[in-house]
C-alpha cells in the first residue's frame, strides 16, 4: 500500500488516507455564516476522497476576520449551516476539521477580488487589533495594541468557538498560529514589543497561544485532535524561527497538541521567501525529527508522486494541499489511480471509476 493511502488514527479520529484539504479562505460569506458555496466548496473535496477536510480560517470574533466576507462561530446561529457541511462531509468518509482564526492588524479588508484594501468605514470597516501598534505595512491600518482585559477576551472567543465547533460537528480543531495573524503577531519580537507578561521573553509571547491551548483543551473531547498551524519562520532578521518554532512545539506537545502544520510566512511584507514545489516541507520534517510530534506538510504541493514521497522520506504525517485542490477537488481519487490504490468512489460515480494501474 501506498504510504499516502495508508490510515491513519489520530487519538480517536481515525482518517482513511494522508491527504489533507488545506484551509483556504473563501470570501463569500455574510456576517460570518456559511452558506451553500461552502457546502459545495468543501463537500466536493470529500465526495473526492480527502482523507481530511478543514474549513477556512474561520473567525472567533467580528474583529477578527481577514475581510467582512469570511465566516465565523462567534455566535450559535452560526452552528446549524455549519452543522450541515459536517454532516454531509461525514456521509463521504472524511472526516470535517475546521481553523479557528483572529487575525489581529491584518482584518478589516474587502476581498482579494474587489482589491485587496482596508475597507472603510461606510462599509462596515472597523478597527483592528494586535499585541502592539504597528503597522502590518505603509499602506495598512494602525491597529490598537490589546489591553490585558481584551487579550482576555480574545482567549474566551477562543474557546467559545472550539465548543460550537465541537457543537457543529467538527472532529479536528486546529489553531491558526500563523500568517501573521493575531497569535503570530505575539510570537514574533518583530510585531510584539510589549513590556508586560505578553511580552519580551520567549515565554511571554507564546503565552497567548498557551492559554488559548488550556482553553480549548478543556472545551473539546479529550479524544479530538487538535492542530496548530505556525510559521516556523518569518523569513526576515530578528523575526520568528526555526528554534523558536522547536522550542515552541516541545512545549505544546506535552499540553495536548496532537500535530503541527508546517507554515512559514505572512508576518512582514517584502521578504525574500525562496519559492519552488514543496519549499517548505523541510520545515515539517524538522519538527518531526526533533520533537517526535506528527506534524503536516504544505505549500506547492501538486502531484501524486510529489505527496507520496514526503511520506516515504519520513518528513511529514500528512500532507495538505490548496491550490491542487481548488483545480481538482478529486484529487485523491486521481492520486489514488496514479499509485495503483483501488480506493472507494461515491457511488454516484462509479460507472466513471479508473480502475487502478
Amino acid at each position: 500500500m501506498s504510504q499516502l493511502f495508508k490510515p491513519i488514527k489520530i487519538k480517536s479520529v481515525e482518517f482513511n488516507n494522508r491527504l489533507v484539504v488545506s484551509p483556504m479562505c473563501q470570501y463569500s460569506g455574510t456576517d460570518g455564516f456559511a452558506n451553500d458555496w461552502h457546502l459545495v466548496h468543501l463537500g466536493s473535496r470529500a465526495s473526492g476522497g480527502a482523507g481530511l477536510v478543514i474549513a477556512e480560517a474561520t473567525s472567533v470574533s467580528p474583529e477578527g476576520r481577514i475581510s467582512i466576507d469570511d465566516i465565523g462561530i462567534w455566535k450559535d446561529e452560526h452552528i446549524p449551516f455549519l452543522r450541515r457541511i459536517t454532516g454531509f462531509i461525514s456521509t463521504q468518509g472524511s472526516v470535517p476539521g475546521i481553523q479557528l482564526a483572529h487575525a489581529g492588524r491584518k482584518a478589516s479588508n474587502v476581498a482579494p477580488w474587489k482589491g485587496e484594501r482596508l475597507l472603510s468605514q461606510a462599509e462596515g470597516g472597523w478597527v483592528c487589533v494586535a499585541p502592539s501598534a504597528i503597522r502590518f505595512s505603509n499602506e495598512a491600518a494602525m491597529p490598537s495594541a490589546l489591553s490585558t482585559e481584551g487579550i482576555e477576551k480574545v482567549i474566551h472567543d477562543f474557546t467559545s468557538a472550539a465548543k460550537r465547533s465541537v457543537e457543529a460537528g467538527f472532529k479536528v480543531i486546529e489553531i491558526h498560529a500563523a500568517h501573521g495573524y493575531l497569535i503570530h503577531q505575539f510570537l514574533s519580537p518583530l510585531s510584539n514589543t510589549r513590556t508586560d507578561e505578553y511580552g519580551g521573553s520567549f515565554e511571554n509571547r507564546i503565552r497567548l497561544l498557551t492559554r488559548v491551548i488550556v482553553g480549548i483543551r478543556k472545551s473539546i473531547p479529550e479524544d479530538y485532535p487538535l492542530f496548530v498551524r505556525i510559521s516556523c519562520t518569518d523569513w526576515a532578521d530578528g523575526g520568528w524561527d526555526i528554534a523558536g518554532s522547536l522550542a515552541l512545539v516541545r512545549i505544546l506537545r506535552g499540553m495536548g497538541v496532537d500535530l503541527m502544520d508546517c507554515s512559514s510566512g505572512g508576518l512582514v511584507p517584502g521578504v525574500k521567501i525562496p519559492l519552488g514545489p514543496g519549499y517548505q516541507v523541510g520545515f515539517s520534517e524538522t519538527v518531526r525529527k526533533e520533537t517526535g510530534i506528527l506534524t503536516g506538510a504544505v505549500g506547492m504541493i501538486s502531484t501524486a508522486a510529489q505527496a507520496e514521497s514526503i511520506l516515504e522520506n519520513g518528513q511529514a504525517d500528512l500532507v495538505l494541499m490548496g491550490r491542487e485542490f481548488l483545480r481538482d477537488p478529486y484529487f485523491p481519487l486521481h492520486a489514488a489511480y496514479e499509485l495503483g490504490e483501488d480506493v472507494a468512489w461515491p457511488k454516484q460515480y462509479l460507472r466513471a471509476k479508473i480502475k487502478a494501474k
